[in-house]
């Protein structure tokens, strides 16, 4: 049996499995029948009490435990999400996973911001075959939260009201007030169709890895083999010495071919589910040509911030994205602000498509005039003209300090209620031209900024090592987004390198105004 982290993923063979809880309190279980965007399509996906069966799945009221059997689950179905919920905090839960009776999962959640609803595990299709992924997110609005972030709340009576927290296991905000986020060392975060998404990084990750391992394997056998087969002087130019040569040349290509193949395989059905995904996800985790960009604004618990991709693994491209409001500011690295415009535009756009159920404020310092481009189109969300003159800098910067303190405040007495807007702070050309107290205006904004809904994107040189302290702990507090060619990510799993296309704001005039349109 393998004891699973948040994230993890392991393959099944496809048998009958049986999921249980254990916790200090009675657990209920359920599980939810979804399809690629992990929301339910009838009552009948929907597993409680009342309503105990479904193709393929059963719960067992009696023993607390869900029943799955793959193959007999509706085809169009992606996953099966087996969940706990309890009417108060449940403390440390354990859930367990065996396929044939025989133990293969165990995963230990720890919910740490009053939840009452864990999805514990998501088992879903890979291609022909099924994969078990420990998940551990949790809801602090019980059940019904829960049920209601999957389209399921019309399907089931007598479920209490939902509250304002979504976390993951381990506590860290998703969405509504929360403490404040600790700058370093932030776990991987994942909401819906955000969650989606990294599910596909992740895949692409150990696919990468697999491939990678098994090229280093074969190289090294090639290495051994050819070494042995010249060892002996007496042999090395024989007949013999050359077919063995031959020999360990074919196995070594035989290896490499068969990782190959396999790298290909997992690489087109990522891509497929790349396309399908493409179709229903909200404008703002979706490419430029996704017909969400003509339909109404969706909400998202994420943007798209660009592809990754490693020229030696092949064409597979995964979209790069992370969660709103941004609980780690974003820094673009670079040495002009104009030489980044469309990238700023795209990720403008992006954030503007995130909360169309919020107001969404914006304010921009532009001291340099790069994104005059653009910002008319956005005149209708804009606190005030794009600040030019550095004097107007510590003024603005310090209302918004002010506003995350009062509500820091109001949360630390009990009174905090999720932000009504979404505040979207761009701070270009820094730090030149601001004051040594804007650095840490913009360092309180990052322990507050979430209270008030606020995005931050800064522009500007990579300032990690700088002479100043603050600027320099600033920097290290940000996700960075590089734009100089050939620096290299690397994904949270398996450590490989990927390289990153930042999106860009399209050139055409009326494709940027349908696209930075506030709605």
């Amino acid at each position: 049996m393998k004891v699973l982290q948040a994230g993890q993923n392991i393959a099944l063979d496809g048998g009958v499995s049986r999921f249980q809880v254990h916790a200090a309190v009675p657990l209920t279980v359920s599980a939810l029948v979804v399809a690629a965007d992990l929301r339910v399509e009838t009552a009948a996906d929907v597993l409680v009490s009342e309503r105990p069966t479904a193709p393929g799945v059963r719960i067992e009221e009696a023993a607390a435990a869900v029943v799955v059997t793959p193959a007999e689950v509706r085809a169009d179905a992606q996953a099966v999400l087996l969940t706990a919920s309890a009417p108060g905090a449940p403390g440390v839960v354990t859930a367990s996973l065996s396929e044939n009776d025989a133990p293969v999962a165990e995963f230990v959640i720890t919910p740490q911001a009053g939840e009452t609803a864990l999805i514990c595990f998501e088992l879903y299709r890979r291609g022909t075959g099924w994969k078990l992924r420990a998940l551990g997110q949790g809801y602090a609005g019980g059940i019904a939260e829960l049920l209601h972030a999957h389209g399921a709340q019309n399907y089931v009576t007598a479920v209490p009201a939902a509250a304002a927290t979504t976390t993951v296991a381990d506590g860290a905000a998703v969405s509504g007030a929360a403490p404040p986020p600790a700058a370093e060392g932030s776990p991987l975060e994942v909401g819906h169709g955000l969650e989606r998404l990294w599910m596909i990084f992740e895949d692409a990750a150990r696919s990468a890895a697999a491939l990678a391992s098994a090229r280093d394997y074969a190289a090294q056998r090639l290495d051994q083999e050819l070494s042995a087969a010249v060892s002996d002087p007496a042999t090395r130019n024989t007949p013999a010495a050359d077919a063995e040569r031959t020999a360990a040349q074919g196995r070594y290509d035989e290896l490499t071919a068969t990782a190959e193949n396999s790298h290909q395989r997992d690489s087109a059905q990522l891509q497929r589910e790349l396309a399908e995904a493409d179709a229903v996800l909200p404008a703002a985790l979706a490419s430029w040509n996704s017909p969400a960009w003509d339909r109404p604004a969706a909400p998202a618990d994420g943007i798209r911030l660009g592809e990754l991709y490693a020229l030696d693994r092949g064409a597979l491209r995964i979209p790069y994205c992370v969660p709103v409001p941004l609980n780690r500011p974003l820094w673009v690295d670079t040495e002009s602000s104009a030489a980044v415009a469309p990238v700023i535009g795209a990720l403008l756009a992006r954030l503007l498509r995130a909360a169309p159920g919020r107001r969404t404020i914006v304010d921009i310092i532009d001291l340099t005039g790069a994104f005059t481009g653009f910002t008319g189109m956005l005149a209708p969300v804009l606190a005030g003209p794009p600040i030019n003159d550095h004097a107007d800098i510590s003024p603005r910067l310090q209302q918004l300090a002010d506003a995350a303190e009062l509500a820091e405040m109001a949360y630390n007495s009990g009174q905090g209620v999720p932000p009504a807007e979404h505040r979207i702070l761009l701070a270009a050309d820094f730090p030149h031209g601001y004051q040594p107290a804007d650095a840490q205006r913009l360092g309180a904004l990052l322990a507050r900024g979430d209270l008030i809904g606020l995005s931050t994107v800064i522009v500007g040189a990579d300032e990690t090592v700088s002479h100043d302290n603050m600027v320099a702990t600033l920097s290290r507090a940000c996700r960075h987004l590089p734009t100089a060619a050939g620096t290299p990510l690397f994904d949270p799993w398996t450590n490989n390198a990927w390289q990153l296309d930042l999106d860009m704001l399209p050139h055409e005039p009326e494709q940027q105004a349908r696209i930075l349109r506030a709605s």
